[in-house]
């Protein structure tokens, strides 16, 4: 393999309501052609946040491995998930199967856990026939956007995340931490400042508090950073909230959101932040063979609903600790 030439200018179209997008005439090697741009990539993911480059042809889940693997080094496994993927390879996994007419509102992958990626890599195999984009906001716009008072709340308190595991609902015990062996779950906890507590029956549930606001590691500019307006009961379609209330109890739902002291947060102020990361989106519609980059500190993404087949193939990688962000 050849080394990696001098960092080119990268000729980038800007548009307005859309990521930033590299269109390439001519990549036969996909991987190949990534490693000889990856400094330039990587410049043009930290400025603007995001990248969409288009024309690399991905078409099979090796050749996205291995241009995962050439950005982003070593990826991560997948844990902690609250939907389930497929795996693929080591680090190489499906998008979260959620139904497609619903949407994965805005949020930062793993904004929850103790070990959180800083580069979201996404490759379209299959484009749906309508909508599905992963649509993006600029985290400190949003921030800036947000109401002084909710933003001085979320500072002081930052946000909790409730889980409930069982068989039912929700993610697997096994699904989420890689294993059912309660020893293994215990020490994964207590190493990533989870609190949990088992239930009747063989459930688990648990709780971690963050900042909802952090800084960002490259540049130190703030960040809103976190899932409160996606794990929220307010964003369950309203039949499937009251079912779930109905049959499990307020304490019993697979995920919920609150204020890091443990107060609630109302639905008005969820559907308020929704409408501030509303304002403030980009979207692309998915192209066959489409690479998309994400600075996941700086960029919130989400999943629009869409019709027909989507295929998305999902990396992370460059992990950093909740505690360097804050």
């Amino acid at each position: 393999m050849s080394s990696p030439s001098p960092t080119p200018q990268l000729d980038l179209q800007v548009q307005p309501g859309k990521p930033p997008i590299l269109t390439v005439e001519h990549a036969p090697d996909a991987p190949e052609w990534v490693h000889q741009h990856r400094h330039a990539l990587r410049e043009a993911v930290t400025a603007r946040g995001s990248l969409l480059i288009r024309g690399l042809d991905l078409t099979e889940p090796e050749q996205a491995g291995a241009v995962f693997t050439r950005l982003g080094g070593r990826l991560m496994a997948n844990r902690e998930a609250f939907a389930e993927r497929r795996s693929f390879a080591r680090g190489v996994y499906s998008s979260s199967r959620w139904p497609a007419s619903q949407p994965m509102r805005m949020h930062h992958e793993l904004s929850y856990a103790y070990e959180i990626p800083t580069l979201m890599m996404f490759t379209c195999l299959r484009a749906p026939e309508r909508g599905g984009a992963t649509a993006i906001a600029d985290s400190p716009t949003v921030l800036e956007a947000l109401p002084g008072e909710l933003v001085a709340r979320f500072l002081t308190h930052g946000w909790l995340l409730t889980r409930n595991y069982n068989d039912d609902i929700g993610s697997s015990i096994a699904d989420s931490f890689g294993t059912d062996d309660r020893c293994y779950v215990e020490a994964y906890c207590r190493a990533n400042a989870i609190e949990y507590a088992w239930q009747p029956g063989g459930g688990l549930r648990t709780w971690q508090r963050r900042s909802a606001i952090v800084r960002h590691p490259g540049c130190w500019v703030r960040c809103f950073f976190n899932q409160v307006a996606f794990l929220s009961q307010w964003t369950l379609e309203p039949e499937v909230r009251e079912f779930f209330l109905d049959t499990y109890g307020p304490h019993g739902l697979p995920f919920n959101t609150s204020y890091g002291n443990g107060e609630p947060i109302a639905a008005d102020t969820i559907d308020l932040i929704g409408r501030t990361y509303d304002a403030h989106t980009l979207r692309e519609p998915w192209q066959p063979g489409d690479l998309m980059l994400i600075d996941n500190i700086r960029t919130a993404h989400s999943r629009e609903p869409f019709t027909g087949q989507r295929e998305i193939l999902v990396a992370m990688a460059e992990p950093i600790t909740a505690a360097a962000l804050n």
